[in-house]
């Protein structure tokens, strides 16, 4: 019987040693951040929220920021500390500054996240769509079973301190009603890749790179495809193109 692929809820983490390959990626962070800027288009100034992942602030997401703001863009960072996880006080904030956002730039804002950070991107579309033009998610696990991840027992701690708790078991926000690009890596020592990989829709895609989880934010390949969907034309839509120069930094998902 010829094998098949585990499903987002039974499937598990690459080990936690493949997070190993952040360091090189942090080191070379500068020579991807240029190669990035040269192969992607130029693009229309837009505002865009970065949300840093689980225990991650936004001095974690400053080399992201950096790249978009050598873009053009005007990138923010989310500027309510340390991710403690679905807190009272992070899902208000989060709303507070989306809306504050809005009402600054008067139009809807690009939201990009990292890990955890692009799961309250994906809540913030599904709360106030007509405020969020795209979400870009880097190894945000939108289908998972807690019980997968390789930090579960760090955020059982934080909601211990906090006082949250999942209300379920399963968390799925696979479709949400604006345009969403899921980036994932099969080598994702944190939680399972195919956790992290969106269903595709008619403007809904999923970019498989080689990378850590950890290394996300710093990714040569990671920073192309955000880049690219940043100069997408308001209204307009289509997928991020994979050429046969670039396959080696997009594999496919059968081939990864």
């Amino acid at each position: 019987m010829a094998s098949q692929e585990p499903t987002e809820f039974v499937a598990r983490p690459a080990g936690l040693w493949r997070e190993l390959l952040a360091v090189p990626e942090h080191v070379v962070f500068p020579l991807a951040a240029v190669t990035a800027a040269l192969s992607t288009p130029s693009a229309e100034s837009r505002p865009v929220l970065v949300i840093p992942g689980f225990v991650g602030t936004d001095q974690s997401t400053l080399p992201l920021r950096t790249f978009l703001w050598s873009q053009g863009h005007q990138p923010y960072g989310w500027g309510i500390g340390r991710n403690v996880g679905p807190a009272d006080h992070v899902a208000a904030g989060l709303d507070r500054m989306l809306v504050r956002l809005h009402k600054r730039h008067q139009r809807p804002i690009d939201v990009v996240g990292w890990s955890l950070g692009g799961v309250f991107g994906r809540m913030l579309a599904l709360n106030r769509p007509e405020m969020v033009r795209q979400v870009i998610t880097l190894g945000s696990p939108i289908r998972i079973d807690r019980n997968q991840s390789n930090v579960r027992l760090l955020f059982d701690l934080m909601g211990s301190i906090w006082k949250f708790a999942f209300v379920s078991r399963r968390l799925d926000v696979d479709r949400i009603p604006v345009p969403s690009t899921t980036i994932w890596t099969r080598h994702d020592g944190i939680v399972p890749g195919i956790a992290c990989r969106q269903t595709p829709g008619p403007r809904a895609e999923a970019v498989q790179v080689r990378g850590s989880h950890f290394g996300l934010g710093c990714n040569g390949a990671v920073l192309r495809v955000v880049a690219d969907r940043l100069a997408l034309p308001d209204g307009e839509w289509r997928p991020f193109e994979v050429t046969s120069a670039t396959r080696v930094l997009y594999p496919s998902s059968e081939g990864g």
